[in-house]
């Protein structure tokens, strides 16, 4: 039987960072969040420069940002994961179903996934982001992801 975190699958955006099985959850996580109507962009680097493993776009201009951790060393090794904080209205970390839930802070959201889909078993309350720091992420978010779509229709023009 084949471990569907551990198959190959190519992230969003691959910067050749992360492991197949990030890269499955994060995989399973867009999936969940496109169903919900939200707009994705992976890997988006964030004002002092952190990179957000996913941050979503909701229809009413919600941020969430969703911090994807493989194993415990990786969870036990971040320790940026709290800046985030400052750049969404909802914090979550995605795990697989084997991380064990209670190392998890209780004060994000929680989301368990893998390649083919994800749920959210723990939400948060939201904490609004102030308007001038909302407009920010999200001229960050559309601007990465306007450069992106370009980029697949002009992958040899030099940035």
């Amino acid at each position: 039987m084949t471990d569907p975190l551990n198959s190959t699958v190519e992230p969003l955006f691959n910067d050749g960072r992360q492991s197949p099985r990030a890269a499955a959850i994060q995989r399973g996580v867009c999936r969940l969040l496109r169903s919900m109507d939200f707009a994705i962009v992976t890997e988006l680097s964030l004002k002092g420069g952190r990179r957000a493993d996913v941050v979503a776009l909701g229809r009413k201009g919600e941020l969430w940002i969703i911090e994807v951790k493989s194993s415990v060393e990786d969870y036990r090794s971040d320790h940026k994961w709290h800046e985030y904080r400052e750049h969404c209205d909802r914090l979550f970390f995605a795990v697989s179903e084997d991380m064990p839930m209670e190392i998890m802070p209780d004060d994000t959201g929680l989301i368990v996934a893998d390649r083919y889909g994800a749920e959210i078993v723990r939400t948060m309350e939201e904490e609004r982001l102030n308007a001038a720091r909302r407009k920010a992420v999200t001229l960050r978010f559309a601007r990465a992801g306007a450069s992106r779509l370009h980029g697949m229709f002009d992958p040899d023009e030099i940035a």
